[in-house]
């Protein structure tokens, strides 16, 4: 498979549930302790606490919560970024997201920019059960 192919693979996966990085995970985790995976499957949960699609953690309540989000990077991403923005405005709420470093968009300078905490990812993340590593960059965002 050619690099374009594997982009164009990436780009129109129907799969959005692309595992975090165990190793990455764990490096965070160290840091945050975190307590709740509010967008996963069963399968990639990384918290004791969590809520996959059915459960639908864009609605639920995180307050109190230290929360890793590795969302949907669909339509849908703008939407957790905003979640994510004001559930850590709550009482005793962290939130830490994994995000594609997607600098130049309308949510990024609305939620994120100047706001919070950007931790640059050197290099290309390959996800849990992907053959290549990502086409695009990415960060982890600290909202407390």
């Amino acid at each position: 498979m050619t690099e374009k192919q594997m982009n164009k693979g990436l780009f129109t996966s129907n799969s959005q549930d692309w595992e975090t990085p165990q190793d990455l995970f764990n490096l965070l985790n160290q840091e945050f302790n975190f307590t709740l995976d509010p967008c996963c499957t069963i399968d990639t949960a990384k918290c004791e606490k969590f809520y996959t699609l059915k459960d639908n953690g864009l609605i639920q309540d995180w307050t109190g919560e230290t929360v890793f989000c590795n969302p949907p990077y669909s339509r849908e991403l703008k939407r957790w970024i905003y979640k994510c923005f004001c559930e850590s405005k709550k009482l005793n709420t962290t939130v830490v997201m994994l995000i594609p470093a997607r600098t130049d968009t309308k949510h990024f300078h609305e939620y994120i920019y100047g706001k919070h905490q950007i931790r640059f990812i050197k290099g290309r993340l390959r996800f849990q059960g992907a053959k290549w590593n990502a086409p695009f960059p990415s960060m982890i965002v600290v909202m407390k």
